[in-house]
C-alpha cells in the first residue's frame, strides 16, 4: 500500500503540491488545453474564426506553467527556517 500511496504523490511533492492540489491543476490545464485544440480545428475548416485562439491558449499555458515552476524553485531554494517561519507566539 505504502508503494501504491507513492506512486500518486511523488510527482506533486516534487512540484511542492499534494495530490489534490495537483491534481486540479493539472486538470485544469488539460481542459484549457482541450478547448484550445477544439479550437485549433474548428480554424482548420473555418480560418476566419479562431485565427488567434490557439496560440494565445499555448503562450498563456506556457507562462502560467514558467510562473509556477519558477514559484516552486523560489520555495525549494530558501533555507529550511525560511520555508516554515517559527511562531511568535509565546
Amino acid at each position: 500500500m505504502t508503494q501504491l500511496r507513492h506512486l500518486f504523490s511523488e510527482h506533486p511533492a516534487s512540484v511542492g503540491e499534494s495530490y489534490l492540489t495537483h491534481l486540479l491543476a493539472a486538470s485544469t490545464f488539460a481542459l484549457r488545453m482541450f478547448a484550445g485544440g477544439i479550437a485549433c480545428l474548428v480554424h482548420a475548416v473555418l480560418p476566419f474564426l479562431f485565427v488567434h485562439t490557439g496560440s494565445d491558449c499555448v503562450t498563456r499555458l506556457h507562462e502560467e506553467m514558467l510562473a509556477r515552476r519558477r514559484g516552486h524553485d523560489d520555495r525549494s531554494r530558501r533555507l529550511p527556517e525560511q520555508r516554515h517561519p517559527a511562531s511568535t507566539s509565546p
